[in-house]
């Protein structure tokens, strides 16, 4: 019975912080991070600040988690690739999978391009760009040329531009999101074909 209590205790400890995550972005998202205080995200949680605290003794803390969370898929997909053959399949199916993960993320990932400047300052700028560098390990050749290098590396980026600078453009979001993938495994794949032809 006390493991039932304790599993309980802990579903709802989970579901607190994920609410308190989810207002927080909201917060961020509608007046900025550095303009949101603590105490607004207590409020609008209608708890103490000190149950806030419970969870998260500030807002980075709180940003953090919400990184965290959100791309434990790219931590594990790093992982995976890491383990795999450098063939173009792999690759290929990286891509696909970066590609899901950053759909899955979209919200956040377009709170860290609108608020650039804060992102830097924190403690998140670096987890990403630990992120971004394992990454570009898994798909890049070392023994490459620079050109393929650059494309694999290009190819990051464009699927990371994709899903901010298209807004703008024709089709529905499904289209964009595809058209991204395409473009992104082309760049792969001319990588891979421009070092196994030398």
């Amino acid at each position: 019975m006390g493991g039932t209590m304790d599993d309980t205790k802990r579903q709802r400890r989970g579901n607190t912080r994920q609410r308190i995550q989810d207002v927080a972005l909201e917060l961020f998202a509608e007046q900025g991070y550095e303009k949101t205080s603590l105490r607004e995200i207590a409020e609008r949680l209608d708890v103490t600040k000190a149950a806030l605290y419970y969870h998260f003794k500030t807002k980075e803390e709180i940003l953090v988690s919400v990184y965290e969370d959100l791309t434990q898929p790219i931590v594990e997909l790093i992982e995976w690739g890491r383990r795999q053959p450098q063939s173009l399949e792999t690759k290929q199916e990286i891509l696909r999978r970066y590609h899901d993960a950053l759909v899955e993320a979209a919200p956040f990932f377009r709170f860290m391009q609108e608020n650039q400047a804060t992102v830097k300052e924190l403690r998140i700028g670096e987890l990403f760009r630990n992120r971004m560098l394992g990454m570009r390990d898994i798909l890049i050749d070392p023994d490459a040329p620079l050109i393929d290098q650059v494309r694999c590396i290009s190819a990051v980026f464009t699927m990371h531009a994709g899903m901010f600078t298209l807004n703008d453009l024709p089709g529905t979001d499904e289209e964009k999101r595809k058209a991204v993938l395409e473009v992104a495994t082309t760049l792969v794949t001319e990588a891979h074909h421009g070092r196994h032809a030398s």
